[in-house]
């Protein structure tokens, strides 16, 4: 039995693609997932099972959506034991600075880290600092000129449906749910 935290892209913002955090917690235990437990109202939600194929655990999270609330969503899936692999590689300047802001940025497959990087551009360095490890980037930038990052506008880029973001905060808070 393996930890999983399932990162829902899109829910609950700005009214739109509404999901109830307890209603998701059942529908996932309906699909066979055992120890549930969610984080905040976006879309995070630790889970156990037995499968060991993301692929098909991403399968059965955007179906048991469909199923239960005809929503479309995508859905990455990350194992504990990867996301822990990550954060050990985040870069020494990542969620550090206390006036920056620190996001740690999945992307979606079938898309690749290396097609979100050729959409969002070069970064802008006196504005921002970014590197990744596997399908995470880790972005930071200065709240004080954080509009005039670019990375900051990936938000309307074409991959803006291909990645699910998160703060530090929050990825540190997943990884340490996932022992409970």
């Amino acid at each position: 039995m393996e930890r999983y935290i399932a990162l829902l892209r899109g829910i609950n913002v700005g009214g739109k693609n509404k999901i109830s955090m307890p209603l998701l917690k059942a529908a996932f235990e309906k699909i066979g997932f055992l120890d549930m437990v969610t984080y905040i109202n976006s879309g995070n939600i630790v889970f156990s099972s037995d499968i060991q194929d993301k692929s098909e655990l991403i399968r059965k999270c955007e179906a048991a959506i469909v199923d239960e609330f005809a929503l479309n969503i995508p859905v990455t899936v990350v194992s504990a034991k990867d996301l822990a692999t990550t954060l050990s590689n985040a870069p020494e300047w990542w969620n550090i600075e206390k006036e920056s802001i620190h996001y740690a940025i999945f992307v979606i497959s079938p898309v690749t880290v290396e097609e979100v990087f050729a959409e969002v551009g070069e970064v802008k360095p006196e504005y921002e600092q970014i590197s990744h490890h596997g399908n995470v980037i880790f972005w930071s930038a200065p709240r004080k000129t954080f509009n005039k990052a670019r990375w900051s506008k990936i938000a309307s880029s074409s991959v803006n449906n291909s990645v699910t973001i998160r703060n530090a905060n929050t990825v540190n808070k997943l990884l340490q749910l996932t022992s409970k």
